[in-house]
């Protein structure tokens, strides 16, 4: 019945698929634009197969078809990525409304990843103060720059990200709130307690961390730099020396320079930049 009502608008087709295993199937050969399926389903529910296309084919949506009583699931099924759904008792009057609004949303993803193959050079600037909201935001959308910039896998980003999120925290937390890190060894009560007065403090409270975000297709370099002091960054403990492995400072920098292709601190030692390069291994995928 689904089917038969997508067919009937004329600018959309259907393709069956009599239960999960063959959808995931036929998805694998020629994925489609957007999947609809029924929730109860011989062999593979609905649910599984939702959880299956989320983690082999991320970017094709899913649409419920839901039944009374399976409202319970339909929630789990959002929750494990489907995009929408529709109850049976209203697939005549809502199930293509339902479609089309799915399908404008993912194509303007898909028209954002167009876009970003089309990047010769840009840069973005960012001013950030010691709202740790805004930072972990911040870390999620350079996650997500590099993503568009098809400059490495989801694994890879998630690394970036780390990385990046490390030199933010030093850069706010160490540079312009002056913060020890080896005051956690007292115990992260006294740590966080003396971060909260220096946040409050007008001394460091107008105190703020500049990001320079540079990118191309083949690399992207981020500039970091405080208000605080500086510090020698050859002068911290190396985290990999057996006598440091039980102390938490250092760690950040060990990441940092794991994660990154290549690391270096200004003189004063209030500034650092960080590059990534794309892998030589992977090609710039085509539109």
């Amino acid at each position: 019945m689904a089917g038969r009502i997508v067919d009937k608008t004329g600018e959309l087709r259907a393709i069956y698929a009599s239960d999960g295993e063959t959808a995931l199937a036929t998805v694998a050969e020629d994925p489609p634009a957007l999947v609809v399926t029924d929730l109860l389903m011989p062999g593979m529910d609905g649910l599984q197969l939702v959880a299956a296309l989320r983690e082999r084919h991320p970017l094709v949506p899913v649409v419920l078809m839901t039944a009374h009583g399976s409202e319970e699931t339909a929630v789990k099924a959002l929750s494990a990525g489907a995009a929408s759904y529709v109850p049976k008792r209203s697939l005549a009057s809502e199930l293509v409304d339902t479609v089309r609004n799915v399908l404008s949303v993912t194509r303007g993803a898909q028209d954002e990843r167009l876009v970003f193959r089309l990047v010769t050079e840009g840069s973005l600037n960012f001013e950030l103060d010691h709202d740790p909201r805004a930072l972990d935001a911040l870390v999620r959308h350079l996650e997500t720059l590099v993503l568009r910039l098809d400059l490495c896998n989801r694994a890879e980003a998630v690394q970036i990200g780390v990385a990046v999120r490390e030199a933010l925290v030093n850069a706010v937390e160490h540079g312009n709130l002056e913060l020890d890190s080896r005051l956690k060894e007292e115990g992260a009560a006294v740590y966080d307690a003396l971060r909260e007065r220096r946040r409050a403090d007008a001394h460091y409270r107008s105190r703020r961390v500049r990001i320079a975000t540079e990118f191309s297709p083949d690399a992207v370099r981020w500039t970091i730099r405080d208000d605080g002091e500086g510090f020698d960054a050859d002068a911290v403990p190396d985290p990999t020396d057996p006598m440091n492995l039980d102390r938490v400072y250092g760690r950040g920098l060990l990441l940092i320079r794991t994660f990154m292709d290549e690391v270096s601190h200004n003189e004063t030692g209030n500034e650092i930049t960080m590059i990534k390069r794309r892998n030589p291994g992977r090609k710039r995928e085509e539109g």
